[in-house]
Parts: structure tokens; C-alpha cells; sequence
């Protein structure tokens, strides 16, 4: 089997490349042309702090999914640990093993971090180019973590960015540092409100359990994409959000409903993004303001994960071992 390090995955990324990727597996996803159980979450950790032995320190989660067609199935192990940030750790870690769908035998493991990053990213990229009002767009990004650079780089794969305002409470500035290098107009500022004004996209990646910003301050015909929430402890958008979007869609329909953006709003309908992608639901005026939820989904990893190892395979990208 071929192993692929974080760096190999990292040579052989490409965000431009990957966007069809992703949405032709949201299209997958839609008809029900895939495989995707239940992905099982549970506390890990307990136990293990002294001083708060009842206490989880993170959440283990397993992800298996198979896109009919592909040559490949595949399961990503992963894990969320907020308390990483302190430790100067990724919050979000993950490893992905793939088979081959017509034997069962192990064809690779990828360092699985920086595919989840990419396929959560292209789930903007792809959301801004199919529901932004216009392009070149002017990008708020709430968050100052990982996902906040990898949504950033991942829509402007997808469409043109005019300039990008960050606001986290305690990142912002070296998130628009790196943005900058990125090569991005970037400025990090003071508050929510001066991050969300004006602005024609707003994304939101946080783990946070109250709203990030107030929905009153959007402008009429803004994008919102939340990537950060996937429990019912977790929310990013107030009600007034939710309330003044004229559109709400949902990358997993069934499970966004169940995160706070949504359930606290008292949402219980919304149709899934691969929708959009199919042309069958979209923006219906310049002024209509439009959310997309996001928890992800397994499939983008399977598809994401097969798709890097024929690149791999066809670069001899990685090492090759005996089980």
C-alpha cells in the first residue's frame, strides 16, 4: 500500500483542480449514488485530567464512504480536540485509509488533516461561485484558525477576491498576514460588525457555541457560509440570520438540521446544496441573502482521497509498503 505523508499530500494538492471534484461528488451525493452510514462520534479523553477527570478532552469521529463508480472506498479516522490550540497543536486531526472497491485491499493511508481542510474549503469556493450575488467579491471570514485560510484560498480558486476582513478575538492579525502572503488583500479588524459590512460573502469557521456575528449587520444580498458548527451545542448564526435569508441549503440536510444554526432557529426543512449544483434551486434577486450550511460529508473524502492517490500513483508521490 502507499502511504502518503502530510507533505506528500501537500505536493499533490490543487485546489483549482480539486473544486470538481468535490461538486461531483455533491452531485453523487444528491442522487444517492453513494455510501455513507452514520458516522459515529464519541468522547475521548476522560479521565486523563486531573483536574477535570469527568471531562472529555476531545471527540474521536469515523467517516466511511463510497461514491458508486469509483475504484475506491474509504474511511477517515479523525478527531477534534479544542483544547489543541493551547498546545500550539491542530484542533482538527485525521488520518484516511482507502481500498480498492473490487477486492477490499488496502491501496493507501494518507495523512488525512490537510484533505479535510481542502474538501471543507471547496465546499465555499464551490458555494460562492454557484449563490455570490457578484464577482470579484468582498470576503468577511469570521475565525482565524486553519479553515479561515483554507476557505479563503479555496474561493478565490473558484472565483476573483476583491479583499478579504478577518476577525477573530485573538488570530486575526496573523491570519491576514498569511492571507496577505497568500497574496490576498487582507486586513484584520476590530469587531464582527467591521468584518461582516459590506461585505458580498461571509464565511464563518469557528467552533463556537454562540453567534459569531448579528445578523442585522449583513448587507441585503450577502452569502453566508457557516463551516464551523456540527453539534447542537454548536452555533454560529443568530436567529435574525436565519430569519432574513431568503435561501437556506445545506451540504447534509438531514444533519445540518440537527446543529445549532439551524435547530435553535426552529428550521426543520432545507434543501441539500447538490440542489444548487443541478440548477434546481438558486438565488432569486441581487438583494435575496442566501446561508449555507455545512457539516460535511464523508463522501468528499472518499472522493477527495481516491482522486489524490491516482495523482500519486501516477507521480510516484509516497512510499510503498508491505502490510
Amino acid at each position: 500500500m502507499r502511504v502518503l505523508s502530510d507533505a506528500d499530500v501537500a505536493s499533490l494538492l490543487d485546489l483549482e483542480a480539486l473544486l470538481p471534484v468535490v461538486e461531483s461528488a455533491f452531485l453523487a451525493q444528491g442522487r444517492g449514488d453513494v455510501e455513507r452510514p452514520e458516522r459515529p462520534h464519541f468522547p475521548v479523553g476522560v479521565g486523563l485530567d486531573d483536574t477535570a477527570p469527568e471531562e472529555p478532552l476531545g471527540t474521536g469521529l469515523v467517516m466511511p464512504a463510497y461514491v458508486h463508480g469509483s475504484e475506491y472506498y474509504a474511511t477517515k479516522l479523525a478527531s477534534v480536540h479544542e483544547g489543541n490550540a493551547a498546545r500550539d497543536l491542530p484542533t482538527v486531526n485525521a488520518t484516511i485509509a482507502v481500498f480498492e472497491a473490487r477486492t477490499g485491499l488496502p491501496v493507501a493511508y494518507l495523512a488525512g488533516t490537510r484533505v479535510t481542510n481542502a474538501r471543507t474549503g471547496c465546499i465555499g469556493g464551490l458555494a460562492v461561485h454557484a449563490l455570490a450575488r457578484e464577482t470579484p467579491i468582498r470576503l468577511a471570514v469570521i475565525g482565524g484558525g486553519a479553515q479561515a485560510r483554507w476557505q479563503t484560498r479555496a474561493i478565490g480558486a473558484a472565483v476573483e477576491v476583491e479583499d478579504v476582513r478577518v476577525y477573530s478575538p485573538n488570530s486575526r492579525e496573523a491570519c491576514a498576514d498569511d492571507l496577505r502572503e497568500a497574496g490576498f488583500d487582507a486586513e484584520a479588524v476590530d469587531s464582527p460588525a467591521a468584518a461582516v459590512r459590506d461585505a458580498t460573502v461571509v464565511v464563518t469557521t469557528t467552533p463556537s457555541t454562540d453567534p459569531v456575528f448579528d445578523g442585522d449587520d449583513l448587507a441585503p444580498g450577502t452569502l453566508v457560509v457557516a463551516v464551523g458548527a456540527y453539534t447542537p451545542e454548536m452555533r454560529e448564526l443568530d436567529a435574525r440570520t436565519i430569519e432574513r435569508a431568503g435561501l437556506l441549503v445545506a451540504d447534509v440536510p438531514e444533519e445540518a438540521l440537527t446543529v445549532g444554526d439551524l435547530a435553535d432557529a426552529g428550521v426543520t426543512e432545507v434543501p441539500p446544496l447538490s440542489a444548487v449544483f443541478e440548477g434546481e434551486v438558486g438565488r432569486s434577486s441581487g438583494e435575496e441573502i442566501i446561508v449555507v450550511e455545512s457539516v460535511g460529508s464523508a463522501v468528499l473524502d472518499a472522493a477527495t482521497a481516491g482522486w489524490l492517490v491516482d495523482r500519486a500513483e501516477s507521480r510516484a508521490v509516497g512510499t510503498v509498503v508491505e502490510l
